[in-house]
């Protein structure tokens, strides 16, 4: 067992969250990575409140979180509420400022989770009151910046002291990036792309497997899903996926993608319905190069504790 801050304030037994991922982190993921001695995180997503709804009713009786993205939470702040009605363990907030949202999740004695991409953006966290900050790197599938993963977190950790707990993100899937994280000054990771990939995901099987094939030369950042999903994500950030057939006739041709988009989105919901790896974006990170089988959460997370321990043996036996 590995203990940390991160494991004592959210009484854990690993200190690994489930990234709050769009379309794949339902209430079944979260339920078994919190089962797994996790911490479970639901992705509210884009805001659809019967998804959300379902998932609650997924997860049970298990300690789970909830995460939104947070420009899209400005559509709909009625989400909020009702994912902090059902007494959710932590809120994370993602992609934009959380001040607006800080005194309603702080009323309701629910920890603040700040996922990070800038220097910036810690400073909007650390003003929001923010528990824990998630210091993400570019290398994390789906949407992130441009800083990486090695330098974005120590830097992090530098500027909000010892006080916050912070986590890493980013191209961690296996003990070896665990323990590389609380070397560089985390009290745990958020794993998404791991966690993708995982039996209880809501993502489609066929895209587990293209993954489970690809190394992470095969992943690219583009804005080509966006246009093709209809979603108006701002600057600066971008997805990263596969760079698939869909990706490489599309990415760079913003104007023409965007004037076509509407007319071909019902065909694009099909691909994705369908699963087909070529023809709709998928949505994994650079870890796509180390992940090589679907498993359970719990093995996910048993395996990676167990690894990230063998490491630190390991590095501690080197000191003479």
């Amino acid at each position: 067992m590995i203990s940390t801050r991160f494991t004592e304030r959210f009484e854990l037994e690993a200190p690994i969250a489930s990234a709050p991922m769009a379309f794949a982190a339902g209430g079944e993921l979260a339920a078994a990575v919190s089962a797994a001695g996790g911490l479970g995180l639901i992705g509210g997503a884009y805001g659809d409140p019967a998804f959300l709804e379902n998932a609650f009713r997924a997860a049970g009786n298990t300690a789970v979180g909830c995460g939104f993205i947070t420009w899209r939470l400005s559509e709909n702040r009625a989400l909020l509420t009702a994912a902090l009605s059902h007494q959710p363990c932590a809120m994370m907030l993602s992609f934009g400022d959380p001040a607006p949202y800080r005194d309603e999740i702080a009323a309701a004695g629910v920890p603040l989770i700040c996922q990070v991409q800038t220097m910036a953006h810690v400073d909007d966290a650390m003003t929001a009151g923010a528990d824990v900050i998630v210091a993400q790197g570019s290398e994390a599938g789906g949407h992130g910046a441009t800083r990486a993963t090695m330098t974005l977190v120590p830097e992090v950790r530098d500027a909000i002291g010892e006080d916050v707990i912070l986590l890493a993100a980013g191209g961690i899937a296996d003990g070896r990036g665990l323990a590389a994280a609380l070397a560089l000054g985390a009290d745990g990771v958020l794993m998404g792309s791991r966690f993708w990939a995982a039996r209880e995901a809501l993502t489609h099987p066929r895209h587990q497997a293209v993954a489970v094939e690809a190394d992470g030369d095969a992943t690219i950042r583009q804005r080509a899903a966006d246009i093709a999903r209809g979603y108006d994500w701002p600057k600066p950030f971008t997805a990263r996926v596969l760079n698939n057939a869909f990706v490489q006739r599309w990415e760079g041709r913003a104007a023409e993608h965007a004037a076509v988009a509407e007319a071909e989105r019902p065909a694009y919901g099909e691909a994705l319905a369908r699963g087909d790896p070529d023809e709709a974006a998928v949505f994994v990170g650079e870890a796509t190069g180390i992940i090589r089988d679907i498993a359970s959460a719990g093995e996910i997370i048993a395996r990676t504790v167990a690894e990230a321990e063998a490491v630190i043996r390991r590095s501690a036996a080197l000191l003479r």
